[in-house]
């Protein structure tokens, strides 16, 4: 059964990898764990084929993870 505490919801979509690793390392220093979807994509079948990465965090973290993410991409 899914819960709120276990859901993972897509709060950053990037074209590149690093702007995903940015964004990911600002959450880390608010203590808000993060996981970053495709990040080995490339690896396994090259840079063709990959339209983008997501940053998720869990459901409960999403309103604090908000405005971390807008101060980076605006």
């Amino acid at each position: 059964m899914e819960t709120a505490s276990n859901k993972l919801i897509t709060i950053l979509n990037a074209q590149f990898l690093h702007e995903i690793q940015i964004a990911q390392s600002k959450l880390d220093l608010e203590g808000i764990q993060s996981f970053i979807v495709d990040e080995n994509i490339i690896s396994t079948i090259g840079t063709a084929f990959v339209e983008g990465y997501k940053l998720q965090v869990n459901a409960t973290d999403v309103e604090k993870s908000k405005p971390i993410i807008d101060t980076i991409t605006e």
